[in-house]
């Protein structure tokens, strides 16, 4: 079983790195390969709509830069994948949205690459926009036909300055809980 966590934070070591790290290890204690992307420093342009990932058929998104594709084929090949993202004016960085936008629409184009594979997002706020933030991220896991397992609450958290989100308790129970539901799923569902 191997699992990606993907971060649209800008900072680095920042809170949401922090959360999809836990996760991540989390996993690792339950036997999963981990592997952690950051999407600070990378060039990822937001999906055109031209639709040739749906005429060619070849899993490939052809506008050019040179980061979406290492992280989709990643994505392709990972059984779990994990987001995150701080709230930046209400929703997720526009980085993030970026690759999830293209790599979803190359997905579906392609027969629904991700389907069933397994994941869910986090969210980080100073102080509020997490439940929307949660919820655009979800979006996208459900229209992509992964399967999300829920948690003790739901995968956000309140800090702001880098490592406050160590101060939030119920965040990293959270996270701590995620990582064993999606590694007790994938136990039974990916053999």
């Amino acid at each position: 079983m191997h699992a990606i966590a993907i971060s649209g934070s800008p900072r680095k070591n920042g809170n949401t790195d922090t959360l999809l790290t836990r996760c991540l290890e989390g996993l690792g204690k339950q036997g999963a390969t981990t592997e952690f992307v950051s999407l600070r420093d990378k060039t990822i342009k937001g999906c055109r709509g031209c639709g040739i990932c749906g005429k060619t058929k070849d899993q490939t998104c052809h506008q050019k830069d040179d980061d979406f594709h290492p992280i989709f084929d990643a994505m392709v090949k990972a059984d779990i994948i994990v987001v995150g993202s701080p709230v930046y004016f209400g929703s997720a960085t526009p980085e993030l949205m970026a690759l999830l936008d293209r790599a979803g629409y190359v997905s579906r184009a392609n027969g629904f690459l991700f389907s069933r594979k397994l994941g869910g997002p986090f969210a980080v706020a100073r102080r509020a926009g997490h439940n929307f933030t949660y919820a655009q991220l979800l979006m996208w896991f459900m229209i992509n036909d992964f399967v999300v397992p829920g948690s003790t609450y739901w995968n956000v958290g309140l800090a702001r300055e880098p490592g406050k989100i160590n101060e939030d308790a119920e965040a990293l129970g959270t996270a701590d809980r995620f990582a064993e539901n999606l590694a007790w799923l994938g136990g039974r569902l990916l053999g």
